[in-house]
C-alpha cells in the first residue's frame, strides 16, 4: 500500500505534515492513509495490473504482436485513481486550447502536472505518492522515496532510479544547464545531494531542514524533473564526444542548447515521457497540438482499467482571446478556464449554455489580486530607478489609483480594494497591509508626490523628475489578460490627473516575458497569484525571489547567486534570511506561520508593489458530454488545476 511515512518525526499538532502542515491547519497533507481521499478522485495504489482493461485500440495491438500485453505494461503496483462520479468509456479526444505560445502552461496543467514524483490532492490538502510508491522522511534533512516496481516510459524502456539520478548528476549538477539551483533545492546554504538508497529507492538529502520539498515537488512549477536518461545521454557532452557537433548540425551554437530543446515537453515530441498522453506534434508547428494516448501510463481507475479513458486530447493554437471566447461560447472547447473567464465574460457565456451545450464549474479563487502593479525598482535607468525607489511616489500613485471605478468598470462591481498582501483567509494575512493607500484621495496622492521630491510641474501640469523632465514611462501588460489592458487605461487617467504620465504598451506575452526577465521594462501588470496558502514556497509578492524579477530584478539575482545581479536593500535581505531560515528549514508549521507574518510586515512597511482589488472566485467552461470533471476546484500555478482532478479519468460521454 503507497503511504507516505514519518520516521523519527515528532507532531507537534493534527495538522501533521513536516511540509505541508503549514498549508492547512486540521488537514494532514502527507497523510498515512490516501485512501481518505477516494471520494476525491485519489485513492492508494491497489493490485489491478493482472486483470485490468485497456483501451480497444490498444488490445487490437496486443492482439497483433506489436504491443506487450497489459500486465507488462503496468507497474506492479500502479497508481489507482477512484473517478470523480464513475467508471469512463474508452475512446474520443478531449477537446481544448491555447491562447498563442504563452500559454503552454495550461497545457502542462491538462497533461503533464499531475504526474510527478508526488502530487496534490484534489482538495488541497495533502501530498500523496505518485510516481513514488512511497516517500519517507526524517526531520525534514532526509527524503527516501521508492518508486513503482515496472513503470516504463512512453517508448517502454524501464523508468528507474538511473533517471533520477541522470538528473540530478548531469543536469541539475551541470553549470552549463542549471546556473543556478533552486532554492527549494537549497537548505543550510548547500544543495540537495540525491543518492541511490537501494533498487528503487532515492534519498534526497539536505544539509538542514527542509520543510517545503514535497509541497515544492507537487507543484507544477519545480525545476526538478522525471527525464528519460537513455534518450537524453546522445545529446549530453558528458556520454556523447560529438555532443556540439550535433548540436551545431542542429541549428544550435553548442550542445547545452541542444540538450535543452530536447529535454522541451512541447518542443520536442520524440522525448519519451510518462504522462497519460504525450505529444505527436511541437508546440509551434501548426494551429493544433494532439496529445495521444500512452500505452505504458502508470495510472489504472478503481476497476483496474488503464488509464486515460480518452483517446486522445488536442489543443486548438488561437492567437486571440475574442475568438477563443467564440468557439467556447459554440461549444468547441471541452474545458477551459483561462483568461477569457472573466466577469465581463460571463453573462455572454450565460446566455450561450444552452446551444452551446456546456456548463459553468467554480474556479476557487487563490490569487492575492486582481492586478499586481510592479515598477523596476532595479532599473538601469538611474533617474528612473531614483524615482520608482521613492516609497512615497508608489504610495502617491496608489492613492490617485480609484480602485472602486476599477472594480466595477472592469471587474463587473466584483471584489474589493486591495493590495498585493496574502488573502485574508491565509493564516498569516495582514488586513492592514492589505487596506493601507488603497482609499482614492488625490490630495493625499500629490501630498505624498510633493513629499517624494517632485513638486516641480511643467506648464502642463505634469511633474518633473530630479533630472528636471517630465516623469514618463511606460506599464507592460500583455494582450492575453484583456482586464489588464482595459484597467492600465483607466490608471492613466487617474496619474495623469496628479500629474504623472504613465503609457500603457500592451504586448504579446512572450515579449513581455523576455523584457520583464532581462529587466528591460520600466514597470508591468501581471496577475496576482500566489496569494494564499501556497506562498510559504513562493513568496514572491514579499520579497524578490525567483519570480521577483517583476519589480526588482538583479535583487532576484542576488538571491538566485546569478548574474548580473545586485544586492537588495537590509530590509529586502532580511526577508530573504527570515524565509531560508525561519520557513524553509522549519519542520513546524506554527513557525512557518510566524516567520511568514514577518515577511508580511516587512513588505507591509516597504510596500514594493501595489494591487487593484481582491478577486472573488470565478468559473470555468466545461462541456456537457465531458464527464468526470468537479464541479469546483481550485486554481493556480502552485496546485496545477486542472491536474489534481486527474483529467486522464475524464471521459467523452455518448
Amino acid at each position: 500500500m503507497a503511504e507516505l511515512s514519518r520516521r523519527g518525526f515528532v507532531i507537534k499538532t493534527g495538522a501533521g505534515a513536516l511540509a505541508g502542515a503549514s498549508f492547512l491547519a486540521g488537514c494532514d497533507l502527507l497523510s498515512t492513509k490516501p485512501s481518505e481521499g477516494a471520494s476525491k478522485g485519489e485513492s492508494p495504489a491497489g493490485s489491478a495490473a493482472g486483470g485490468g482493461k485497456e483501451a480497444p485500440a490498444l488490445a487490437a495491438m496486443v492482439k497483433a504482436g506489436t504491443l506487450p500485453a497489459l500486465p507488462d505494461r503496468l507497474p506492479k503496483n500502479p497508481k489507482v485513481l477512484t473517478p470523480v462520479d464513475r467508471p469512463g468509456r474508452y475512446g474520443g479526444t478531449i477537446n481544448s486550447a491555447a491562447l498563442g505560445q504563452a500559454d503552454s502552461g495550461w497545457m502542462d496543467c491538462m497533461v503533464i502536472a499531475q504526474d510527478n514524483i508526488v502530487c496534490w490532492d484534489l482538495e488541497w490538502n495533502e501530498v500523496q505518492p505518485n510516481v513514488a510508491e512511497s516517500v519517507e522522511y526524517t526531520d525534514g534533512r532526509v527524503y527516501t522515496f521508492t518508486m513503482r516496481e515496472g513503470t516504463k516510459w512512453s517508448d517502454g524502456e524501464p523508468f528507474t532510479t538511473d533517471d533520477i539520478i541522470f538528473w540530478y548528476e548531469d543536469i541539475f549538477s551541470n553549470k552549463e544547464l542549471t546556473p543556478a539551483p533552486d532554492s527549494a533545492l537549497v537548505a543550510g546554504g548547500k544543495p540537495v545531494v540525491i543518492r541511490k538508497s537501494g533498487e528503487r529507492s532515492v534519498e534526497f538529502v539536505f544539509a538542514a531542514p527542509n520543510g517545503l520539498l514535497l509541497p515544492w515537488l507537487a507543484a507544477y512549477y519545480s525545476s526538478f524533473q522525471l527525464v528519460p536518461a537513455h534518450y537524453l545521454k546522445k545529446f549530453h557532452k558528458k556520454y556523447n564526444p560529438d555532443a556540439d557537433t550535433l548540436a551545431k548540425g542542429e541549428g544550435f551554437s553548442d550542445w547545452s542548447k541542444l540538450f535543452l530543446n530536447k529535454l522541451d515537453f512541447w518542443a520536442n515530441p520524440e522525448m519519451p515521457r510518462l504522462h497519460a498522453w504525450v505529444p505527436k506534434n511541437a508546440f509551434g508547428q501548426g494551429s493544433r497540438v494532439v496529445c495521444e494516448r500512452n500505452p505504458y501510463y502508470f495510472k489504472v481507475d478503481s476497476d483496474g482499467r488503464q488509464l486515460p479513458y480518452a483517446d486522445q486530447i488536442s489543443f486548438d493554437v488561437i492567437s486571440a482571446p475574442e475568438t477563443l471566447t467564440l468557439k467556447a461560447q459554440s461549444g468547441e472547447i471541452d474545458i477551459y478556464f483561462r483568461y477569457v473567464n472573466t466577469p465581463a465574460n460571463k453573462p455572454v457565456f450565460a446566455a450561450n449554455r444552452a446551444s452551446g451545450r456546456y456548463h459553468f464549474i467554480e474556479i476557487k479563487e487563490p490569487f492575492l489580486n486582481t492586478i499586481t502593479l510592479h515598477l523596476n525598482l532595479t532599473h538601469k535607468d538611474p533617474v528612473k530607478r531614483q524615482i520608482f525607489s521613492n516609497k512615497d511616489f508608489r504610495i502617491g500613485l496608489s492613492y490617485a489609483m480609484d480602485r472602486k471605478d476599477l472594480i466595477s468598470t472592469v471587474f463587473q462591481r466584483q471584489g474589493k480594494p486591495w493590495q498585493a498582501a496574502p488573502r485574508p483567509e491565509a493564516p498569516f494575512s495582514d488586513e492592514e497591509m492589505g487596506t493601507q493607500y488603497t482609499e482614492f484621495d488625490t490630495d493625499l496622492a500629490n501630498e505624498h508626490l510633493d513629499r517624494a521630491g517632485f513638486d516641480r510641474r511643467d506648464s502642463r501640469g505634469m511633474r518633473l523628475g530630479p533630472d528636471g523632465q517630465p516623469i514618463r514611462f511606460s506599464i507592460l501588460s500583455q494582450t492575453r489578460y484583456i482586464e489588464q489592458v482595459d484597467a492600465l487605461q483607466l490608471i492613466r487617467k487617474y496619474w495623469l490627473d496628479v500629474g504623472i504620465d504613465m503609457q500603457p504598451m500592451n504586448i504579446d506575452a512572450n515579449l513581455w516575458n523576455v523584457r520583464v526577465e532581462a529587466g528591460e521594462h520600466d514597470g508591468c501588470v501581471d496577475d496576482g497569484s500566489p496569494g494564499y496558502k501556497e506562498m510559504i514556497i513562493d513568496p514572491r509578492w514579499l520579497f524578490a525571489n525567483e519570480a521577483g524579477y517583476r519589480y526588482a530584478p538583479l535583487w532576484a539575482n542576488w538571491f538566485m547567486g546569478v548574474k548580473p545581479n545586485e544586492a537588495p536593500p537590509a530590509a529586502m535581505r532580511e526577508q530573504m534570511r527570515i524565509w531560508r531560515e525561519e520557513v524553509q528549514t522549519s519542520p513546524d508549521p506554527e513557525s512557518q506561520y510566524a516567520g511568514m507574518k514577518k515577511l508580511v510586515e516587512i513588505a507591509k512597511q516597504e510596500f514594493w508593489i501595489m494591487g487593484i482589488s481582491l478577486p472573488p472566485s470565478t468559473y470555468g467552461i466545461v462541456t456537457d458530454r465531458l464527464q468526470n470533471v468537479p464541479k469546483s476546484m481550485w486554481d493556480l500555478g502552485r496546485f496545477p488545476s486542472p491536474a489534481p482532478s486527474n483529467p486522464a479519468q475524464y471521459f467523452i460521454s455518448t
